[in-house]
Order: C-alpha cells, then structure tokens, then sequence
C-alpha cells in the first residue's frame, strides 16, 4: 500500500519582514512534517511555503501556521500587488501518494474548523473542498479582497464565510482552505516595463476569458519590470511550454519579449522539461531543489 503524503502550500500576507515569515514556518515544525521550500516576494507581498507529511500531521502544521500568521499580520497596514483576503490567505492540500482529493477536501475542512475554532479566523472553502458552486474558483471567493470584502460580509450574507463570521477577523480577515490538484506557479518578466502589455497578455491568457485551459493570470509591475504572473492549475491539459509560448507569441505581438522568468514554490516532476527554454529563463533554478519529488528525499532544515 503506498504511504499516505499530503503537500499543503499555504501563502501568507507578508514579504517584507522575514523575521514574521520564519515565526510562521517554525509555527509548522510538528513532528512527520517536512519542510520543502519557502520563499518571499516583496513587491506581491506574499510568502509561499510547502510542506508535506502524513495527513494529520499536515492539517495541525497549516492550522498552527494560521494562527501564527493571525498573530503577527495586520491586514489593515498591509498592502501589495497581489490580491488577498486574510494573513493566511490561501491554504490549500494536494494529494501526493495515497490519497485522493475528495480526501484532501476532507482535510481541509478538518483544517477550517479548527482555524476558526481556535483562532477565531473564519473560513471560505474552495475548490475541491467548496460547498458551493459559486466558490469553486478562488477568485470568486476573495473578489473584492480584504477591504471590500469586510464590508460586503455585512451587507450581503452570500459573501459570508462558510465557518465563523459573519465578520472578517479585524486585522487576519478571512482564510481560503481548499484542496486542488498541483498547480504550477511560473512568473515571466517582459522586456519593457509597460503594466498595460502585461495585463493585455494576462486578459487574452486567462481560462475565464476563453484563454487557455486552467489558466490564470494576472499582469502586474515588479520593481519597475512588467511581469505576467500565472497560475497553471492542470499542467497535463496545458504544459507550461505552452503556456510560455503563447505568452511569448504575444509578448512578440505588442513588440516586446520574455526575458526571465520564476518559478513560485515547487515544480511536479512530470511537468519538468529539462532543456526547455522555459526552464532555462527560470532564475536561479536547480532541478534537486525545485523538484518536488527531489525534495522530498532531501527536505530544509526547520528555521532556527
């Protein structure tokens, strides 16, 4: 029988102060976790970790983590480019062997209950894991981001949390715990610094415009570079290669190109082309630490 692994990669509302971000790995430091990559983002202001262990041991590290991100983010005084609704923004559980996603929506409901239990943080489920049709998708659920949606929760109880609330936590608002297939997180930074190409080309990409299949994205300003921020939900149906070639086809189109690109957290074995151009734009990037397969056999050490 194969052992039971779940990865869980939650993102934070914080990536300026590193000291906060550390407290909130160690917050995941239980025993049967590991940890395989975390990473911050100034200007999105966000931090992404991975982890990935037994199944009840993953659920406690995400809860402890919320909690510990509830503690030390002021969503009040926090601003960023990329959207979010809560200090732990996002919380999603992803089979890795033995088991299924119907399961990881199991757990991230477990996870919820306890986040608002505890915390007195409530809770959206999405996904797999949504009650709902209209929160499948996580951009539905955080439309309106922290400040409309703490309004709106007021006025509108179909925007109210699924557990908890109806108010947002005053300053850790609300967090979205799900579970999901692998998603790919791949960043591509265009040759000329103009935000209106860049969410040209993030309109034309994107699944809910009749883009590619499982695609999202968003164009945004880095530290003055345009950069096309995707989400790749199902890499199977649509290969980063061609996402990547699409985004070049189009860059080339509005006379520019893609000259770098990221990669945010870590990527499955399957969708890694070795000698692909779009892996070769990835900065800084080595297969034995951005591989989640590879990383499992070699895991971080916790923060000290």
């Amino acid at each position: 029988m194969n052992e039971t692994l779940i990865e869980c990669v939650p993102n934070f509302s914080e990536g300026n102060d590193r000291n906060k971000v550390r407290a909130i790995v160690d917050a995941m430091r239980v025993d049967g976790v590991s940890l395989l990559d975390w990473s911050m983002d100034a200007d999105h202001n966000r931090s992404v970790v991975t982890i990935a262990g037994p199944a009840r041991a993953v659920v406690e590290a995400a809860v402890r983590a919320a909690g510990k991100a509830a503690e030390l983010i002021d969503l009040t005084a926090q601003r960023g480019v990329h959207p979010r609704i809560g200090a732990a923004d996002v919380i999603p559980f992803v089979p890795i062997s033995g088991a299924s996603l119907a399961q990881c929506a199991i757990l991230a409901r477990q996870a919820g209950l306890e986040i608002w239990s505890r915390y007195g943080v409530p809770v959206y489920f999405y996904e797999a894991a949504a009650s709902r049709p209209d929160r499948a998708l996580l951009e539905q659920v955080r439309q309106g981001q922290f400040e409309g949606l703490r309004e709106l929760v007021l006025r509108d109880a179909t925007r109210r949390p699924d557990l908890g609330g109806p108010e947002l936590h005053p300053t850790a608002g609300a967090s979205a715990v799900g579970a999901r297939k692998f998603l790919v997180a791949y960043n591509l930074y265009l040759g000329r610094p103009d935000v209106a190409t860049a969410r040209a080309i993030a309109k034309g990409l994107r699944a809910s415009n009749g883009g590619l299949t499982g695609v999202k994205a968003m164009g945004v300003l880095v530290q003055g570079r345009a950069q096309v921020s995707l989400n790749i939900t199902d890499f199977r149906l649509t290969p980063v290669r061609h996402a990547f070639a699409t985004v070049s086809r189009m860059a080339e189109s509005h006379g520019t190109k893609v000259v770098e690109a990221e990669l945010v957290g870590l990527l499955p074995e399957e969708a890694y082309e070795r000698d692909s151009e779009w892996v070769r734009l990835i900065r800084g990037f080595k297969a034995e630490d951005r591989i989640l397969e590879r990383r499992l056999q070699q895991p971080l050490a916790w923060p000290i």
